[in-house]
């Protein structure tokens, strides 16, 4: 008789460590910190930003290597307006490849995630 009123005890104190772990994952899935408020109003601007950045980036890193390539050859800088218009076109390539990720489709949700928020959130 005794191991069933150890059994009853060990399953309630069971059951209240279970609950208390689900309040504490519910809790941390829904952790509002982890974005600052307001940021989703500023996220078209932030992808615009970046294809800048990216375009940018290509023409600078063309830029450098046709300097470069000028330099250590000596020649005119024919290498470094060839090598300018290749990072151009590479930074192009690039924006294009953000600018079709922004306009794929949405990425599919896991079974068990919360809704996505939209502009109406």
């Amino acid at each position: 008789m005794q191991q069933d009123g150890d059994d009853s005890g060990q399953q309630a104190r069971d059951a209240e460590r279970l609950r208390a772990l689900e309040e504490r994952l519910a809790k941390a899935g829904r952790d509002d910190r982890l974005a600052p408020p307001g940021m989703d109003k500023f996220a078209h601007a932030n992808q615009a930003w970046r294809m800048v950045i990216e375009l940018v980036a290509g023409l600078g890193i063309g830029f450098g290597i046709g300097y470069g390539l000028d330099l250590a050859l000596g020649t005119t800088p024919v290498l470094m307006v060839v090598f300018i218009f290749l990072g151009f076109a590479a930074g192009i390539k690039t924006m294009l490849r953000t600018a079709a990720e922004m306009g794929g489709p949405p990425v599919q949700a896991k079974p068990g995630d919360d809704p996505a928020k939209d502009e109406r959130d």
